[in-house]
Parts: structure tokens; C-alpha cells; sequence
């Protein structure tokens, strides 16, 4: 999760979120979020970091891979990782207006699916949440 954390640092203007894609104890990909860095709607931290996670794997699936993120995924990253099959994710902060990895929603769970993807929530919680909280606070300034 520091890893995430330190790449939600490097979001710029854009809402401050990391995500890294762990394969065999090692990070294979890392990303930030780059909405508003030119990378246009779909450019979620979590869409990146498996998106490249893919491309160093040469698969569309992610066996045997953990996506960590600093906050809970939204519904299109949530829909995401249910496509892209990791064995796990964790994320640090809870969303309780967009969170769609148990709090608003679970939909890795969702029945409707054949595949599920466990979700972790809640570490690094506080320091994950007050860099949000510092990004917001500086924005309402």
C-alpha cells in the first residue's frame, strides 16, 4: 500500500489515487490517476495499473495477481476487475459515495457473475483517506 501511496502522490491535479499490481511478490505495474492529466475519462489509477499489468503478462487475465489501490474502486473499476480476474485487491480508504468493492456496492461479489474477486478494505486506511481529504480541502481554498 506505501507503494500506492506513492503514486497517488504523483496525481497532479487529479484526485490523488495509486495502484500497484503485485505477480510473484514483485510490483509489475504502477499507476496514478490521469483524468485530468490528458488521459481522458477511463484513466482510473486501477484501469491503468491493470491495463499495463496485462501488457507485462501477455494475458487479459490477471491469475495470480493482486491489485492494490489506495481507494475503493468505483463501479467501472470494480466491473474492471471482475473482467480482469486478479486473485485479490486491497484497497486503503472506503468511498462511501462511489464504492463499489462493499460499500455503495459489491459487484465483485454480485452473484450475477461467475467470477468473484475478494476485496480488502481498510488498510493504511487513515493515511490513504487524508490524502484525499488534504486534495479536497486545498480544492474548496
Amino acid at each position: 500500500m506505501r507503494e500506492a501511496l506513492s503514486e497517488a502522490a504523483k496525481s497532479g491535479e487529479d484526485v490523488p489515487v495509486g495502484a500497484v499490481v503485485v505477480y510473484q511478490d514483485r510490483i509489475i505495474a504502477r499507476a496514478h490517476n490521469e483524468r485530468e492529466n490528458g488521459g481522458g475519462p477511463f484513466a482510473h489509477a486501477e484501469m491503468l495499473a491493470m491495463q499495463r499489468a496485462a501488457e507485462v503478462l501477455g494475458t487479459r487475465r490477471l491469475h495470480g495477481c493482486k491489485l492494490v489501490v489506495t481507494l475503493e474502486p468505483c463501479p467501472m473499476c470494480a466491473g474492471a476487475l471482475v473482467m480482469a480476474q486478479p486473485d485479490e485487491c486491497v484497497f486503503g480508504a472506503y468511498d462511501p459515495k462511489q464504492g463499489c468493492c462493499g460499500s455503495v456496492y459489491d459487484l465483485p461479489h454480485d452473484p450475477a457473475f461467475s467470477r468473484h474477486v475478494p476485496c480488502i478494505g481498510g488498510v493504511l486506511e487513515e493515511e490513504c483517506a487524508e490524502m484525499l481529504r488534504a486534495f479536497f480541502a486545498e480544492k474548496r481554498a
